[in-house]
């Protein structure tokens, strides 16, 4: 199962595409309302979550992502149970991934310590002792996945399906929603 942690003020469309490809390429995927059941995003755009954080099953768990957006990655800040759930996943050797300021929460939390990973422009200082790389929309190293940006947000989805069903599967997908 990938949880997709939403929190008030998330980037919707680096939760939003993500979601969309994870479910074209068959993977159990459900959203998670950090602060309630219907989230409104950064841009204003409400989304009814699947499910309440409260409602996790985290023993079902293979990965969590928590998108950006600037309120989102507070939200999952000040949420005891989101952080936790984050740390949770890397201490049982799930994947965890974020994407835009969503990596300085892993950052925090000493998940990125030492490894390979990228953030949005502007972020760096908060990334702890990660190894930035820089200009890359998405960067894998190991069970960690770090994205961008809002414009990263497909070759981010693309990199969580070919880390949970192989790069055949996130390329049939690429090729399916045809990225020229």
């Amino acid at each position: 199962m990938v949880y997709i942690l939403l929190g008030t003020g998330f980037e919707e469309t680096e939760a939003i595409a993500p979601i969309d490809l994870l479910r074209r390429a068959n993977i159990p995927t459900l959203t998670v309302g950090v602060d309630g059941k219907t989230i409104t995003g950064g841009h204003g755009i409400p989304v009814e979550a699947d499910i309440t954080i409260g409602e996790m099953d985290l023993t079902d768990l293979d990965m969590i992502v928590l998108p950006g957006g600037l309120g989102g990655v507070a939200t999952a800040r000040k949420s005891k149970a989101a952080l936790e759930a984050l740390r949770f996943a890397w201490e049982n050797g799930k994947y965890v991934a974020a994407i835009c300021a969503g990596p300085t929460v892993l950052a925090d939390l000493g998940i990125t310590d030492g490894k390979s990973a990228t953030c949005y422009p502007g972020c760096e200082s908060g990334m702890g002792s990660a190894n930035m790389v820089p200009n890359a929309p998405a960067v894998t190293d190991g069970k960690l996945i770090t994205g961008t940006s809002a414009g990263c947000a497909i070759p981010f989805g693309l990199a969580l399906i070919a880390a949970l069903k192989g790069s055949d599967e996130a390329e049939r997908v690429k090729n399916q929603i045809v990225i020229r």
